[in-house]
């Protein structure tokens, strides 16, 4: 089977080419790096010929609405777009477990406006939900650092590797079940703990401050929205078991990392 990963350039995008790889399929990684610009749709359509299934894992630094919003609802109509130009059979999709329970984040609704542009589209697709990767505390800490402190917000998640999450994308398009598929990792973990942990295991002289934001969506996170449910599929290692494996120390992805410009740069080259 031959498998684009669009945005292979990523965290979940380079392990779910490895994963793909190791299970013996065809991947063609579909980034800036390979010269194909998603946003503007630049050599999409040729990057997609003889594809059976396309992976979506953008993603954009952008947390605003109004440029997140453009941003992945501009890519998944160009995906969708060159996906059925080309025959393709399947789409699978990378989202974000609980983002229909969180109120008022631009971020998350502009997911959800993702999630809809690509399911109205001509070609079948699966969306996986995953809970936040164990890596985010890692890319928190360096988003939110300020000299000897970081300043991390409590939220609860149950995070999930995101070599698991590769593994489990590489599945979905084997299988190719349709509709929406929900990831997690096998513990719930507020992630100020987690960037303590992670703090200490890399020996950082780093304080981590806790923050609680105001708001609806910050408080849905708190109370538990961004966790499983009965429906959720769960898979691990635990956070502390990554923290111990090779993966840890893999080589950081910015957690903005596109593989196409972010609309807020796209208008400023305008």
């Amino acid at each position: 089977m031959q498998v684009a990963v669009i945005g292979g350039s990523g965290v979940a995008g380079s392990y779910t080419i490895e994963a793909l790889g190791e299970a013996g399929h065809t991947v063609r990684e579909v980034s800036r790096r390979t010269g194909v610009n998603v946003y503007t749709g630049q050599g999409l359509e040729d990057a997609l010929a003889d594809v059976d299934v396309v992976i979506d894992t953008l993603n954009t630094t952008s947390r605003r609405r109004a440029a997140a919003t453009d941003f992945f609802s501009t890519t998944a109509r160009r995906v969708g777009s060159a996906a059925e130009a080309q025959g393709v059979a399947h789409l699978v999709l990378l989202s974000i477990l609980g983002i229909d329970r969180v109120r008022g984040y631009g971020y998350y609704e502009a997911k959800l406006a993702q999630e809809a542009e690509t399911t109205a589209g001509a070609v079948p697709v699966t969306v996986l939900r995953s809970a936040q990767f164990h890596e985010f505390p890692g890319q928190l800490l360096a988003r939110l650092r300020l000299g000897p402190f970081a300043v991390v917000p409590h939220m609860q998640s149950q995070p999930v590797a995101a070599r698991t999450v590769g593994l489990h994308l590489a599945k979905l398009a084997e299988q190719r079940p349709g509709g929406v598929v929900e990831l997690a990792g096998p513990e719930v973990h507020d992630f100020v703990d987690l960037a303590r942990r992670l703090v200490r295991g890399r020996g950082q002289r780093l304080r981590v401050l806790a923050v609680s934001p105001p708001g609806h969506a910050a408080r849905d996170m708190r109370a538990g929205a961004l966790l499983a449910t009965e429906k959720t599929g769960v898979d691990g290692p635990t956070y502390d078991d990554w923290l111990r494996s090779p993966d840890a120390h893999r080589a950081p992805v910015a957690a903005g990392s596109t593989t196409a410009p972010d609309a807020d740069q796209v208008r400023s080259r305008q």
